[in-house]
């Protein structure tokens, strides 16, 4: 009992090391399990003397993630991306698997372990790509659909594996026969869960959710996971073939979102330790001895793999740029190789050597994957001509479309929110030129007449062909910061005049946007509270004008930008003349205000002339202290009735 404590104490104290170092490295913490693994395991400190000691906990995290697997599986989606997950997918995972049974019978490995590590050499890492493609804002782009479908067909090729490797572990003669047996079995199985489960499973849940408890709901989906998994197990299939099915029958449910955030906690955590239980596998001595046979597994992870997916990406009609860049996206090994690479190591048909020599191999694949991904745009601008032709192309097309609009709002992203800001900027007659990287999108948006490109808005050559350098603002409006930060750096290096409004979720990363030059960051979280504060108020009672003056007052003391705002050409009426307004002043070399503190500017006698912000390079700083002192490039943002502005513009400027 204590060892069996023990063991668990060492695997939580691991876990919450590694989990906290990831995050801050902003690595996967799927590695950092295996490298602990690695590090407490029997073939290094010894700390766990012993991989079976874990292996029963681990085997469970196996079962969630198929349960996760088969929450995610969405048959609509797969008809949607068809010739992309049943085409290239297929193509991608059968030719991988014929190479390396090739190799392997080559090196005298028999075809049974030939098969195994072909299936498990054909995996990518459906963790590291999707996140990086995300971070990246290429989920959307051409290269990312086609590795997003090559990944959905991996996950669905492990099902069958799942129940071939088990059986090719038998011997000589009963193979043909034993997997005969499989198929009929899983065919009965499939066909009773597809027919029972669903006239099941909805009403027993429909029965829980009345209860309305929580607790129970999460028993419930333990029990039908759990009990499912054990069906199979009992008809000579695996575990994790069963909770695959039993994500799949959930899925249908209306209960599906509500079920993946209650077994978050389970999976993550028992995902966890079987990672650290691979880790503990892999013996070092055994690795340097057959150091060359990992090199060599390696070379065709990151090369190999890399070459045939280019080659089949580019067979299937992809552009070169899309098809180094699928490839360079795919060339490592993934998570559910090590899923098949323990059961295939469990079920006898690869010897100890082969699967050390495949376990390093995929775990330095996966060390190399975020540097390969991150480097694609510089490879292919290296090596694919036609790509850079393709994208100069494009941008000439979007400077065309763009060289006679001045004066216009340049649109980070064209979703829901992109297009809603759109139409509200078109009533008031402002020209607006939005950039998006969903091609259908962009496609029937221009279509339509819109004012739409397909760009990165990240990118500085994509932002100027939009008229940066004309644009009277710029606004982000998707909830992106990586993203946001990167349009930020570009913009306050080539119009540290221009303002910048930014679209976020929370409060988290404000100041981090504001610091990085965003004129204001828009909070969805606080939007929706005011709202929700707006309809109670008027519900209980309180008089209309009451209502906006406290939606007003918050925002106010919200936003800056609310206390003023910046002038347009169609500001002429009498009562927008004398509004308040913000006006921006840039310091160029020669204005009378550089060296000065803001003490000195004396604005105030021009009537109540007010400094909201100054911004300098890349930072902005609301209200500055009195003893700030100005130099040349600092951007001025003045608040002030509109003919006082120009008399603080000229006092800044020239000094009258």
């Amino acid at each position: 009992m204590h060892h069996a404590l023990e063991t668990v104490l060492i695997l939580l104290a691991a876990a919450v090391a590694v989990v906290t170092l990831c995050r801050r490295a902003q690595l996967p913490a799927m590695l950092g399990y295996l490298l602990v693994g690695i590090a407490i395991g029997p073939h290094a400190l010894g700390l766990i003397a012993s991989p079976g000691e874990a292996e029963g906990l681990a085997e469970y995290g196996v079962v969630f993630l198929m349960f996760s697997l088969g929450l995610e599986f969405s048959l609509p989606k797969l008809l949607a991306m068809r010739a992309t997950v049943f085409g290239l997918g297929s193509a991608q995972v059968g030719s991988a698997m014929a190479v390396v049974l090739l190799g392997a019978l080559a090196c005298g490995l028999p075809w049974q372990a030939g098969v195994a590590l072909g299936g498990v050499l054909a995996m990518s890492s459906t963790a590291i790509v999707t996140r990086l493609l995300a971070e990246r804002v290429e989920v959307n782009a051409s290269h990312g659909q086609s590795a997003i479908g090559v990944l959905l067909f991996q996950d669905l090729a492990v099902v069958p594996l799942l129940i071939i490797l088990p059986v090719l572990g038998q011997a000589g003669g009963d193979l043909w026969l034993a997997l005969g047996w499989a198929a009929i079995k899983i065919a009965v199985v499939l066909g009773a869960l597809l027919y029972f489960g669903p006239r099941l499973l909805r009403p027993l849940f429909h029965l829980v959710a009345k209860g309305r408890s929580g607790e129970l709901f999460v028993l419930n989906v333990l029990l039908v996971t759990l009990g499912i998994a054990w069906a199979t197990a009992l008809a000579g299939l695996s575990l994790a073939l069963g909770a695959f099915l039993a994500g799949m029958l959930i899925a249908e449910t209306e209960y599906r979102h509500q079920v993946e955030e209650d077994i978050r906690p389970f999976r993550d955590l028992l995902l966890g330790l079987f990672f650290i239980t691979v880790g503990m596998r892999l013996d070092l001595a055994a690795v340097w001895r057959e150091l060359f046979a990992v090199l060599l597994v390696f070379l065709f992870l990151v090369v190999g793999k890399t070459l045939l997916v280019g080659g089949l990406t580019r067979a299937f009609g992809r552009s070169a740029g899309t098809a180094v860049r699928t490839a360079l996206a795919l060339g490592q090994g993934g998570e559910f190789g090590f899923v098949l690479l323990t059961l295939a190591a469990g079920s006898g048909v690869l010897p100890d050597t082969a699967e050390q020599v495949a376990l390093a191999a995929i775990l330095l694949s996966m060390l190399a994957a975020p540097f390969m991904i991150q480097q694609s745009d510089a490879i292919v601008r290296r090596f694919i001509a036609s790509d850079w032709m393709l994208q100069a192309m494009r941008l000439t097309q979007l400077a065309a479309r763009t060289m006679a609009t001045s004066d216009h709002v340049i649109l980070c992203g064209y979703g829901r929110s992109g297009q809603a800001l759109a139409r509200v900027l078109q009533q008031e007659e402002i020209a607006i030129y939005a950039l998006d990287l969903d091609p259908e999108r962009v496609k029937e948006a221009a279509a339509a007449g819109e004012q739409v490109s397909f760009g990165d808005a990240t990118r500085r050559e994509v932002l100027m062909s939009a008229g940066l350098a004309r644009a009277r603002a710029l606004i982000v409006t998707y909830d992106h910061t990586p993203s946001a930060l990167k349009i930020l750096h570009v913009v306050r290096e080539v119009r540290p005049d221009l303002p910048v409004i930014v679209r976020t979720w929370d409060d988290s990363d404000i100041e981090r946007l504001r610091q990085a030059g965003a004129d204001e960051v828009v909070a969805e979280i606080m939007e929706g509270s005011l709202m929700l504060a707006s309809h109670a108020m008027m519900l209980l009672g309180i008089p209309l004008n009451r209502v906006l003056r406290h939606i007003r007052d918050a925002r106010e003391e919200r936003y800056s930008l609310f206390r003023g705002f910046f002038r347009g050409a169609t500001d002429d009426s009498l009562e927008e003349q004398l509004q308040p307004r913000l006006h921006s002043v840039q310091l160029d070399a020669g204005a009378a205000a550089i060296g000065l503190r803001m003490d000195q500017l004396e604005l105030a006698d021009d009537g109540g002339v007010t400094v909201k912000s100054l911004r300098r390079g890349g930072r902005r700083l609301d209200e500055p202290q009195a003893d700030e002192v100005l130099a040349a490039g600092d951007v001025v943002v003045l608040l002030g009735a509109p003919a006082l502005i120009a008399k603080a513009e000229r006092r800044l400027l020239k000094g009258e």
